[in-house]
């Protein structure tokens, strides 16, 4: 046999045994008799994403198909198999009861290679647990009132500047300007700098923020190897960061903790927060452990309290002007509310008053709910975890699960008209009956979204102060029906939001 005949039959015979292994690979399932969506080799059950499909258009339509075949039906996390959960009951177990068998989220972090990486949101085992300790008593409500007057002096500014805005041109982008807003408060309070998007839309952090969310350092194929193989990407000290979204922002820390050092500067933000830790001046030790943290660990959490708090709440306050813009009696409704709460404080926002604006909570957690901007929640499972009351349905050790929350909550076996934007779904009485597990937008559980008091404040303090002084309304370049963005896993309209604002 010649060399090359003996070189094509080894290359035929190593992608008949890779072909093999795929094939028994994707059956995981299908002899376990449990159901599943037939995956692509490649994505998974990711197939037409970034393309065709969104994430949140592929879960729900998962959900609705194998919604009432089992606890859990199979999906392919690219090559991973993965539990993607039908029963709120098991996303209780999974997030609550048990949740000391499902501790992380399975996501690649490699703090070492990739600094940004070691953020709250990613770490896992012990090195979460000890940052949530570390980072925990930054957001408390009375942390949360020291901050208070930048959310305030930014939201007072976005009316100012709208306002001047529209006399030139009243149909406005809002996602744009929500987004500047909440730029503006994130990079106040974050990285400690006078950040000025909302004059000025081109500005370098403004621009380097919507990078993060746009900007890859990897393909489709290597995305998908880093979700498929994480513990093999972190021995080749594989990184999922852009190097000049990572000096961008490492630099940008090291420049503030030298010019707050050297001024002695104290603004009682989340910034001055993480410098204490730094300096080991919060506490000394728990339990014997040193709780201060590196400049690179103070940058990793700065960049995920940037990264969760701007993009969210903003695409969170986009969402709840378009409905409102449509819905005039409801957008009344709240606005009187907000106007006779301000007139019993003789006119003035303080942050006690946000608790009385109850309407107004109805709306943001009902836009939550239809515009649940993490759609789903990940969890991998420790050791082999039997489905209580389904002995038949096993989580094996090692095992992704996906907890498809956005589906939940457009789900009609949870919410009438699931997909009817109404704030009456959450009136006090609703929500005392309700199980807490059938509303996710934060997570549920020791790891539930740790920023959620100050993403809820910048937006019932932006979202008051707009509607107190405009009036939103649909106009001839407002997406309806809404679509959208197919390359973004967070929920995100794929076309500019337009609305028609005038003055009250």
């Amino acid at each position: 046999m010649s060399v090359t005949l003996f070189l094509v039959a080894t290359l035929f015979g190593l992608l008949g045994c890779i072909f093999y292994w795929l094939h028994r690979h994707f059956q995981y399932f299908e002899v376990r008799g449990i159901a599943y969506e037939k995956p692509n080799y490649i994505l998974g059950n990711f197939n037409g994403i970034h393309r065709t499909r969104s994430f949140v258009e592929i879960y729900s339509k998962i959900y609705k198909k194998f919604k009432g075949t089992g606890p859990f039906c199979g999906f392919f996390w690219f090559q991973r198999p993965s539990a993607f959960i039908l029963d709120t009951q098991l996303a209780k177990n999974i997030l609550i009861k048990d949740f000391n068998n499902f501790v992380n989220r399975g996501f690649y972090t490699n703090a070492e290679d990739d600094p940004l990486t070691g953020q709250l949101f990613l770490l896992e085992g012990h090195r979460w647990r000890t940052m949530r300790n570390k980072l925990s008593p930054t957001f408390t409500s009375g942390k949360m009132k020291y901050m208070f007057p930048t959310v305030l002096h930014k939201a007072e500014e976005l009316v100012r500047i709208l306002s001047n805005d529209i006399t030139q041109e009243p149909n406005v982008e809002i996602r744009d300007c929500m987004g500047r807003y909440t730029t503006d408060v994130i990079g106040t309070c974050a990285f400690g700098i006078n950040v000025n998007c909302l004059q000025n839309p081109d500005d370098e952090f403004r621009q380097m923020n919507r990078r993060v969310f746009t900007d890859q350092r990897l393909g489709r194929l290597g995305f998908a190897l880093l979700n498929s193989f994480p513990k093999f990407c972190r021995k080749i000290h594989m990184k999922s960061t852009p190097d000049h979204i990572t000096d961008f922002y490492m630099t940008l820390v090291r420049q503030n903790i030298a010019h707050r050092e050297k001024n002695n500067i104290r603004r009682n933000d989340f910034f001055d927060m993480l410098l204490d830790l730094k300096n080991n001046k919060l506490i000394k030790t728990v339990d014997g452990e040193d709780m201060s943290i590196t400049v690179e660990e103070m940058a990793a959490q700065a960049f995920v309290f940037l990264v969760a708090g701007f993009e969210t709440s903003s695409t969170t306050m986009g969402f709840a002007l378009y409905e409102l813009a449509q819905y005039d009696d409801i957008q009344q409704r709240v606005r009187d509310e907000i106007t006779a709460t301000l007139a019993k404080h003789n006119g003035e926002f303080t942050y006690e008053c946000m608790k009385e604006m109850v309407y107004l909570e109805q709306v943001i957690s009902e836009t939550l709910r239809l515009y649940t901007v993490l759609p789903v929640l990940n969890r991998v499972c420790m050791e082999d975890y039997v489905v209580p009351g389904n002995p038949t349905y096993v989580i094996p050790k090692g095992m992704h699960v996906v907890i498809p929350s956005g589906a939940f909550h457009r789900s009609a076996d949870l919410y009438p008209n699931p997909d009817e934007f109404n704030p009456d779904n959450f009136t006090p009485e609703k929500v005392a009956q309700r199980d807490g597990i059938e509303w996710l937008p934060f997570g549920e559980g020791p790891r539930n979204c740790i920023g959620m008091r100050f993403g809820q404040m910048q937006v019932r303090v932006g979202l008051a102060l707009l509607l107190k002084n405009f009036k939103f309304s649909v106009c001839g370049k407002t997406p309806i029906p809404m679509t959208y963005n197919k390359k973004s896993f967070i929920v995100s309209s794929e076309h500019d939001i337009y609305l028609y604002v005038k003055k009250v």
